[in-house]
């Protein structure tokens, strides 16, 4: 398995300041930590950008993608933060994009106003990652995403990867609004999407293979096996679940589709390598 969505973080190095509301995740989380959780399952990770301060995330880009260099690590790829709002952000794309670890960027739009995205300046330097043969990935709430297909739309060369297939509330059991919203978006043969999260946004009762199974099957039609990938979304699901039991699911979640060998091997690894360049 190659996990798409890993993160780590050491408040000590980078300053986190959403960390400060979940006590729970307000500490160190290294790689020793997450190797156990994983269980020797995962081959591989991507880490994802934590959002760090902004006076933290360039910095935490850099030291991400020096980490990434060990082989020893096993981290076949970094998608960092770079904020594309930022005048400046050519040039420092420019120089992260020199580094051969360099994936992706995310800016993380569900804590910001909505107005962030929809400004020509987001819209052009999103558009420049595909020049770098680089991703997007899109961190939006369920009401955001008419906002996320409008910059699909706006920015049509750029792969984008829906995180947390667009974080639906499970919890509420109504789905009609986040159905409609992700058939619309898989309509954009630019746009992937990650399953990962997904028992986070389930209510108790439901943070089962067959609790989740509706929203997992409308991805799964919606954007059919080649542009679905896996992630783990480690320590953040440690919040509903361990990560074992999290990969537990998700075989169980294969099962019931009755996928192939070759589905099973694309989701869990080779979507990844096609969609992040690894």
């Amino acid at each position: 398995m190659i996990d798409t969505h890993l993160h780590l973080w050491n408040p000590a190095q980078f300053r986190y300041p959403w960390l400060d509301g979940i006590p729970s995740l307000n500490r160190e989380f290294a790689l020793a930590e997450y190797r156990g959780a994983a269980d020797g399952e995962i081959s591989a990770s991507i880490f994802v950008e934590c959002a760090a301060s902004p006076d933290s995330c360039f910095d935490e880009a850099r030291w991400a993608l020096d980490f990434a260099s060990d082989p020893a690590n096993r981290i076949a790829g970094v998608v960092a933060s770079v904020w594309p709002e930022r005048e400046d952000f050519p040039g420092l794309l420019l120089a992260l994009s020199r580094h051969p670890k360099l994936k992706g960027l995310r800016r993380v739009l569900h804590t910001e106003s909505d107005e962030l995205s929809q400004s020509s300046l987001f819209r052009k330097n999103v558009a420049l990652l595909a020049e770098h043969q680089l991703t997007f990935d899109l961190c939006v709430l369920e009401r955001q995403l008419p906002m996320a297909i409008d910059l699909v739309d706006a920015c049509p060369a750029t792969q984008f990867v829906l995180d947390h297939c667009g974080v639906p509330d499970i919890s509420s059991d109504s789905p009609d609004f986040w159905r409609a919203q992700i058939s619309e978006l898989a309509r954009r043969p630019n746009v992937a999407c990650k399953v990962s999260g997904l028992l986070l946004y389930a209510g108790e009762t439901q943070r089962t293979a067959e609790g989740i199974f509706p929203w997992f099957s409308h991805v799964l039609e919606a954007f059919g096996w080649d542009r679905l990938v896996w992630g783990g979304d480690w320590p953040v699901c440690t919040l509903a679940v361990t990560l074992e039991q999290w990969v537990a699911v998700t075989h169980s979640l294969l099962d019931m589709v009755s996928a192939t060998p070759a589905q099973r091997s694309g989701f869990l690894d080779g979507n990844a390598t096609t969609i992040y360049h690894l």
